[in-house]
Parts: C-alpha cells; structure tokens; sequence
C-alpha cells in the first residue's frame, strides 16, 4: 500500500468525523456497556485493535463516545504516523474513565484471531478499499475468530458528486474508479468493490453486517451527511474550518484528477482546463463536492 501523508490524514480529519455514521458508535457503546462496569470479563479496561490507524483519527472520534475505560491498540505499517498517532490520543472516556494506547507496528492484513483475542472491539477506517480480497477475507476471518464486534468506516463507494456539474465529470470519475481497482505489483486493489467484499466475506463466517452511507459533503453540498456529526461552528473557529475545508477540496480534487489521468492518460489535455476551472470554483466557494462512502458494523 502507497505511503499516506500526514497532511492529507490532517486535512481530512474533520470531514471524515462529520461523515461517520453517528448511529453505529450508540450501537457499539450499547453492545460494550453489557459487559460489567464498562470493563472487561478480566477486570482490566476494555481493548480496542484500531487497524490502519494512521495517524489515529478514529480512535480520537470514537474514544470520547465509549463509556468505560480504554485500552487502544493502533496498528499501522507507518512507525512516523504510529509515532504521531500515539502522541495526540485522547486521554478521557465519555464518563472521564481513563483512555490509554499502545502502537504496533506491522502489516495488519497478516493479523490472525490470536493477535486480537481479548478485543471488545475492532475498528478502521478508510482502509478496506486499499486492500485486495484475500487481505479482506483474512481479516474478516480474524474478527470473528476474536468474537468480537467490527466498526469499519469510510470505504469509498466509487460515487463522486459535484455541483454545478461538468460534462468531464463522470468519465474523471470512471477513470478514478478504475484507477482505485488497478494492480499493484501482485496485488488487485478492491476499491469500490470493497464494500459488497466485505460484506460477503463476513457474512461467509456467519456475522450479521448493518451497512449505511457516509459520504463526505464538502462545499455547497453541505457541512455533513445525513448521518453525520454538525457542521462548523460561525466566527473565527468556522472561518478557520471554511479554509481548512476548501483546502481538503482543492487537495482532493487534485489527487482524483491526477490519479484518473494515470489510468486513462487520454483525459490529459481536457483535464487540463477542466481542473483549473474546478479549482477557482472550488477557490471562491462555488464548489460542491460530495465524495461516496460507506460504513459497516459487525455485530
């Protein structure tokens, strides 16, 4: 899998909690709050594997929504984004028990039941799509192996929405979506298809899967999803968030533009003019985006 930046996981931070199904972190707080004082069977905190953490984004949303004490456990490859991720963690529970972490460094497609046993739950987030079908289907067999639930966030749909709308939008699109399920090295890519893999391979091993969307509505296509947590705040706080936010816009739009040129290098001289039109639209906030996602929990 392709290094991912700091900056970019930075940048998309608040669009992804603004995105996240709020709906399944109530279900997973219900499910952790049957076992005795928010603690687990040993009397210890309860444990959380977080998988791809990156720079630990998840476990900063979802930490301040569980009751109980935590124990995370943030697995990525990336020891400069386990390092970052381990140092900005939250320290407080919704009732102020106390959170703690530990990182592990490794290729978490290779985690089997043995590594999670003892888990309460397992999380990710925007991390399914960057992996091939054997990847999914071994950590679908590990998580049920641990009999523990699943909150997976945030694997992209291959739905892109902007508005006003172009006449190259839907091929940059397609482009990208193919982009998404290209081979890399021995490795086919699900992408969008990640989701209904998903889904197959849990159900395979018997575990029921809830599924809701969760895109990202950026611009004038709105603050959040439907689902989703509030928007902005006004004043310099939502001044700050409008910048930061068209700044995700303008980093996005780049990278889906340059990543469908790659794949069909046919769309090169029409996606010139198309994007510096996009950009000063997203520039001077006439921009909508809406960016396809989806959300899973395991129960």
């Amino acid at each position: 899998m392709p290094r991912v930046s700091p900056g970019w996981l930075r940048l998309r931070e608040a669009a992804d909690a603004a995105a996240r199904a709020s709906e399944f972190a109530g279900l997973v707080a219900q499910r952790l709050a049957g076992q005795a004082g928010g603690e687990t069977r040993t009397g210890g905190p309860l444990v959380i594997h977080d998988l791809g953490s990156g720079t630990g984004s998840m476990a900063r949303w979802l930490a301040p929504r569980l009751p109980g004490p935590q124990h995370w456990i943030l697995h990525d490859r990336d020891a400069d984004l386990l390092t970052l991720a381990g140092g900005a963690m939250v320290r407080s529970a919704a009732d102020g028990a106390p959170v703690t972490v530990e990182t592990r460094l490794g290729d978490i497609s290779r985690l089997t039941a043995a590594d999670l046993r003892g888990a309460a739950l397992v999380t990710a987030s925007a991390l399914l799509d960057l992996l091939t079908g054997k990847e999914v289907g071994r950590i679908a067999a590990a998580c049920v192996g641990a009999h523990c639930p699943v909150l997976l966030t945030l694997s992209v749909d291959g739905r892109v929405e902007l508005t006003p709308g172009d006449p190259l939008d839907a091929r940059v699109a397609e482009a990208f979506n193919a982009h998404q399920r290209r081979t890399v090295g021995r490795r086919r890519l699900l992408g969008p298809d990640a989701i209904d893999a998903a889904v197959a391979a849990f159900g395979r091993l018997g575990a029921e899967v809830l599924v809701r969307s969760s895109p990202w509505r950026l611009g004038t296509a709105g603050p959040a999803g439907p689902a989703g947590d509030a928007g902005p705040a006004g004043g310099a706080a939502g001044d700050r968030a409008a910048r930061d936010q068209t700044e995700l816009i303008l980093e996005w739009f780049t990278g889906w533009v340059d990543a469908a040129c790659e794949q069909r290098p046919a769309l090169t001289a029409e996606a010139a003019d198309y994007a510096v039109r996009r950009k000063e639209e997203a520039a001077t906030g006439r921009l909508g985006v809406l960016v396809g996602h989806v959300d899973l929990f395991v129960a």
